[in-house]
């Protein structure tokens, strides 16, 4: 049976109540008063205090205070008026009944109210976060998007620049070519008229052109010798030879021995870019540093230490499609989750992390103990004490001589007693 507070004092204005009930030395919190329009209930087991108010008041900006062994209430009237009386007057078991179930039912539509408007609200932060990041997304698209066309521009320039220069190369080729040629044969038909000159005049002392007579043929020999050099072909024009030689891949010398684990190690390569530009042909806008892991993974790290842990998640994650077999990516992204508080998340990347890190040798050791800890923290904030604590007794073993992980390690053996405790 509860023991009924029947002593208390107040005092009204026009506008407010002041009401001041003892607690006799019970402990009270705010879960234990109930405060409606006309109606005010304080349970503090084993005490009881309920009152049916005179006139209704104003719950929402109604106010009380614990200290010094009381409550103190500061109740504003909705109508200014003086009351006779702080409770109603011949309130009846039923009148009051009907008032306390009224007014818990009213409770119970406010509180609903109040938790539609915080689910519409959150929803309308939602839907505006999300057309900002609609708006910086394509403003960023935008603009590598300009990017790609001014150079597409600047090469466009570039390679007709390129070919006018090439045109008038040839041209110049060309004509020194012909320039050649005419010296070349200018002095064949200066010897040749030369010669001609030198048949036609005769000598000095001699009237008669002289012939030599060949077996069977009555010809003379300067139209033999004419003929001979009308016949003569033209110089050949100056050329350059290329040889081409077979590409390799590899630096060294081809080796017939060598030739199976060139041409295994060559398609391991070609399926690895086949998978990566199947699952990246979105990606094909970007940068090239921009589709290097290690400059993403650096991206990321300053995002974090900027305090941008959704824009390190997103970096961390890109550069995990691109490599998937780095554990310090999965290691950061735990991080961020943990800071988040997406608590699985943070849970899973650790677990990945771990798997990565095998077999366990001395330069991974920093990287596991990280792991453990995070994975931990997490299960301990999930309240799952018992896994966290295993991976804190994980990460000791790695490295025992860590007194931050021994305290942590114990907080939660002494979290896990009191919760043994009490159940």
């Amino acid at each position: 049976m509860p023991v009924w507070l029947r002593e208390h004092s107040w005092r009204q204005t026009l506008t407010a109540v002041y009401l001041s009930l003892p607690l006799r030395g019970a402990r009270a919190t705010a879960a234990n008063i109930f405060c409606s329009e006309q109606y005010l209930k304080v349970n503090i087991p084993p005490f009881l205090f309920e009152a049916i108010l005179h006139a209704p008041i104003d719950d929402t900006n109604s106010s009380a205070k614990i200290g010094n062994g009381n409550i103190f209430f500061t109740l504003y009237k909705k109508e200014p008026a003086m009351w006779d009386s702080l409770t109603l007057a011949n309130a009846g078991k039923e009148k009051l009944q009907y008032l306390r179930e009224n007014a818990v039912l009213k409770a119970q539509e406010k509180a609903k109210e109040e938790t539609e408007a915080k689910k519409v609200t959150k929803q309308e932060h939602k839907k505006y976060a999300l057309e900002a990041t609609i708006k910086v997304e394509e403003a960023e698209r935008k603009r590598i998007e300009d990017l790609k066309e001014k150079e597409r521009q600047k090469v466009a320039k570039e390679l007709e620049f390129w070919k006018n220069q090439q045109k008038d190369a040839d041209k110049y080729k060309s004509i020194q070519k012909k320039e050649e040629f005419h010296q070349e044969i200018e002095p064949l038909k200066d010897r040749k008229n030369e010669k001609m000159n030198k048949t036609r005049i005769p000598d000095e002392g001699t009237s008669k052109i002289t012939c030599k007579s060949t077996k069977g043929h009555g010809s003379c020999s300067i139209f033999s010798q004419n003929l001979k050099e009308e016949q003569l072909p033209a110089p050949r024009a100056a050329a350059t030879i290329k040889v081409g030689f077979t590409p390799r891949v590899f630096p060294t010398a081809l080796r017939e021995s060598r030739v199976a684990e060139e041409e295994e190690w060559l398609h391991k390569q070609a399926e690895a870019q086949r998978i990566i530009n199947s699952d990246l042909s979105e990606l094909e806008d970007l940068k090239e540093e921009e589709k290097n892991p290690d400059w993403l993974k650096d991206k990321g790290n300053k995002m974090f230490s900027m305090g941008d842990y959704l824009g390190a998640i997103n970096a961390y994650n890109l550069a995990v499609r691109l490599n998937s077999k780095l554990p310090l990516l999965y290691l950061n992204c735990a991080a961020c989750h943990l800071k988040l508080r997406n608590l699985h998340k943070a849970v899973e990347d650790s677990s990945k992390a771990l798997e990565l890190l095998t077999p366990p040798v001395p330069d991974n050791e920093n990287a596991r103990v990280k792991a453990h800890v995070r994975r931990g923290t997490a299960f301990c904030q999930l309240e799952l004490y018992a896994e966290g604590l295993q991976d804190y007794e994980a990460a000791l073993k790695i490295d025992p001589k860590n007194k931050n992980i021994e305290k942590d390690a114990e907080k939660i053996r002494h979290l896990i007693q009191e919760t043994m405790q009490s159940s």
